[in-house]
């Protein structure tokens, strides 16, 4: 029997996902989102991010995340322009003090350790680095910094937070961009944890969020005392400062903040952060489960208890996982392409806590009907 061509293969409407979008970010946004897009067009869109409307938006924003994540009352939620990319940079002009620790597994990580690698101002960093599909242990280290990677969004690994003991001043700083909003994690393991929220919550990309202990705090202040010098951009003192007045140093993009805004008060409604943690556990479970019941899929990551709920990376034997990424496009359900610079034969899920458990179960029976009719 000959396979069909690609474009021939019609999966059945009742296999099809509901909604299929599956990227790692962007991601999902819901159609309330838009809707609360479409309303703001008329009194907060392309007004001043310095007047009210805009202000009391931010200021709703800051107030959510502090109720989302339950942050002590002493924490700030700083925020500021350019995604998580700049946020590295800007934490090599004034969170790192002298020298960092980065665990390094997977591409996103080791962007940051190569931020501080290059920056002429800072020793150069201690790398602590393990394969792409695992997650490297925390060693104690004579630095003022940790670098950690909640979730690795290139490679579907996620680590647990932890809070080295020594040196006692070190400061615990996660990228937590795709982990946010659909992983639980406590603010005594933590002083900063940043992101941004194209992923977990469904906005648009282009700003970065900072959720900072008091210890964060005042190691901003200090060094931005020191006279190291920083360019008005990368300054997290002065990010700080407008955060503090519900705004940004400059120009927000302020349809960011209105889908922010919807999302956050849907995951509140819903239950907060245990309810989104159960919910992208859920679909983590349907797709795990179901690749390790297929004699022609396997995790990519072996260790179950490093398996992202959030980000899932499925490995094909036998079979090209870019033909079943075709004809998963073809019939509408987008973005199951692995990390391109990962080269692996594999797709990558999205399960953000936007992506209904549901269509996780479907996409399964959608690619064990495309991988029938390619066999």
């Amino acid at each position: 029997m000959v396979a069909p061509a690609l474009t021939e293969i019609k999966i059945p409407q009742h296999l099809i996902p509901l909604d299929g979008r599956f990227g790692s970010g962007p991601s999902k946004i819901r159609t309330e989102q838009i809707d609360a897009v479409v309303r703001a067009s008329r009194n907060i869109l392309g007004t001043s991010h310095r007047q009210a409307p805009v202000k009391n938006l931010v200021g709703s924003v800051l107030a959510q995340l502090r109720q989302l994540f339950q942050l002590p009352a002493d924490w700030e939620v700083v925020i500021g322009n350019g995604g998580a990319s700049l946020f590295w940079d800007a934490a090599t002009f004034g969170l790192i003090e002298h020298r960092s620790a980065h665990l390094v597994f997977g591409e996103f990580s080791s962007k940051f350790a190569q931020a501080a690698q290059l920056a002429p101002h800072l020793g150069d960093p201690i790398v602590i680095e393990s394969a792409p599909g695992t997650v490297p242990a925390i060693q104690q280290a004579d630095v003022d910094t940790y670098c950690l990677t909640h979730n690795e969004t290139s490679t579907g690994a996620s680590m647990q937070l932890s809070r080295p003991a020594l040196p006692t001043e070190a400061l615990v700083v996660v990228d937590g961009t795709s982990a946010a909003g659909g992983i639980a994690w406590s603010p005594t393991e933590v002083d900063v944890y940043y992101f941004s929220p194209q992923k977990g919550f469904a906005s648009e990309g282009g700003t970065w969020i900072a959720l900072c202990s008091p210890r964060a705090v005042e190691r901003i202040k200090r060094i931005n005392n020191s006279g190291r010098w920083c360019p008005p951009s990368l300054d997290l003192s002065l990010a700080l400062e407008n955060s503090r007045a519900n705004q940004t140093y400059n120009t927000p993009s302020l349809s960011t903040f209105v889908m922010l805004n919807e999302q956050l008060g849907w995951m509140l409604d819903n239950g907060g952060l245990t309810w989104c943690a159960k919910r992208t556990q859920e679909s983590a479970d349907i797709l795990y489960g179901w690749a390790t019941s297929r004699a022609f899929t396997d995790p990519f990551v072996a260790n179950p208890q490093h398996r992202s709920p959030v980000v899932g990376t499925i490995d094909f034997v036998g079979i090209d996982a870019a033909q079943i990424a075709t004809v998963l496009r073809n019939n509408g359900i987008v973005d199951t392409e692995p990390y391109r610079k990962l080269g692996r034969n594999q797709l990558r899920v999205s399960m953000f806590p936007a992506v209904d458990p549901s269509d996780v179960q479907l996409l399964t029976s959608s690619i064990d009907y495309i991988v029938e009719q390619l066999s």
